[in-house]
């Protein structure tokens, strides 16, 4: 499981980062939107954890960059706002699987993310399948 953490919280990000190793993720750390999006377009990730509220940068961009370049990565969305509690992040990221609180245990968070980092039948399948 490849896994991008998106979170402008260095302490939080390697917090997340130790839990996901743990279930066996390779984990990446991008903290803004800029190295996020860098990350994306130069690795490939199965599931990317995206804070909402970045220091810098935008997470909807990020979510919208990691849809086109990699429309089979998972993101769960995290925030310490309510912004969005509403439900509504599904209608503006189509890959949005998960919309969680930030302060949600880390084994918690990394249950979520292995949950949505395995691939499904149908994504083996389209992996595998010869072009042409």
């Amino acid at each position: 499981m490849r896994v991008l953490i998106v979170q402008s919280n260095e302490p939080l990000g390697k917090l997340w980062r130790r839990h996901l190793e743990r279930l066996g993720g390779t984990v990446t750390i991008a903290e803004t939107g800029t190295d996020a999006v860098a990350k994306i377009e130069t690795m490939e990730f199965d599931v990317i954890v995206l804070d909402l509220v970045l220091g810098e940068g935008s997470a909807l961009t990020v979510g919208d960059v990691a849809f086109f370049r990699q429309p089979n990565a998972n993101v769960v969305y995290v925030t310490d706002t309510t912004f969005f509690s509403d439900g509504s992040i599904f209608e503006h990221s189509a890959n949005a699987r998960a919309f969680i609180e930030s302060n949600t245990p880390p084994h918690d968070l990394a249950a979520i993310v292995q949950h949505y980092g395995q691939p499904s039948s149908g994504d083996e399948a389209h992996r595998n399948q010869a072009p042409g």
